[in-house]
């Protein structure tokens, strides 16, 4: 497969808990058709960077990014860069308060979340709408989570988070989770469910009624022939010509079988020729 767009994260889906991965693209600001990139997985792979950034919510040409591809302007003005996707505590528009845009706020953020632990580095805590499930967890290269808590808006849900950092870490360690590969699911429940039972012993009284009684966990195993041993992360800002085999996708990663680790999120916008497999 050969062809020439603007870098989009990787969309991930899981069969069964298998998970696949689309690459995704656009010529500058339209979508192009996207193909199923794990069948390169074992093969030869090339990204050659066209020296050509454009921001991926208005299309100018940039010289570099911010959040996932956007100018600076874009970044301060767009609803895809407000707080309170970030910092989801902050968000007010169940109370009719916006902080950027109503519409998107009303249609993204006052709709029903969850809270969630899940298997990435270690164990870690975090939120995202009810629709994202099992997205979120695939773009982070969890190999396991499960629901802790279920909230009607997007701001209670944050205010359990922030209470849950106090135990649990919210951030992933990427090389950990990378070198960490697919682990035994067996494993992966144990450390969930001890988790699970940490979290419901600190839980704040007053979120108690949120809590999720149920203990199923999503397993995920993500395309590889293997996985390293370390890795060295490359950009196409100094590295403009990528290229060996690919051995593992995993959150939005590709990697290499020198141990290099291309971080496809981190490019949107950036426009590349590329060439995967035979």
């Amino acid at each position: 497969m050969e062809g020439e767009g603007n870098i989009r994260k990787l969309k991930g889906q899981s069969d069964a808990g298998n998970v696949r991965y689309d690459w995704c693209s656009a010529d500058i600001l339209d979508g192009q058709t996207p193909f199923d990139i794990t069948t390169a997985v074992g093969q030869e792979i090339r990204l050659s960077f066209l020296g050509q950034i454009h921001c991926t919510v208005t299309g100018k040409r940039i010289r570099k990014t911010y959040g996932d591809g956007m100018s600076f302007d874009a970044f301060q003005s767009s609803p895809l860069a407000v707080e309170s996707i970030i910092r989801p505590e902050l968000s007010r528009i169940h109370e009719g308060i916006a902080l950027r845009d109503a519409e998107w706020e009303e249609r993204h953020h006052n709709q029903p979340h969850t809270v969630y632990l899940s298997a990435t580095s270690g164990i870690k805590v975090g939120v995202t709408r009810d629709t994202n499930i099992p997205s979120r967890w695939i773009d982070q290269g969890a190999s396991g989570a499960l629901i802790l808590a279920r909230t009607p808006y997007r701001q209670l849900a944050g205010l359990i988070e922030v209470d849950m950092k106090a135990h649990f870490a919210d951030k992933t360690q990427w090389r950990a989770m990378l070198t960490a590969g697919n682990p035994d699911p067996a494993d992966v429940r144990s450390a969930l469910l001890e988790a699970l039972d940490h979290a419901f012993e600190q839980c704040p009284p007053d979120y108690e009624d949120f809590l999720a009684d149920e203990d199923d966990i999503t397993h995920l195993h993500y395309p590889a022939t293997s996985f390293p041993d370390k890795v060295k992360s490359v950009k196409l800002d100094t590295t403009p010509e990528l290229e060996g085999r690919l051995t593992a996708i995993k959150g939005q990663y590709l990697m290499f079988e020198d141990g290099r680790v291309f971080n496809v999120r981190r490019h949107s916008g950036y426009r590349v020729h590329w060439s995967f497999g035979s």
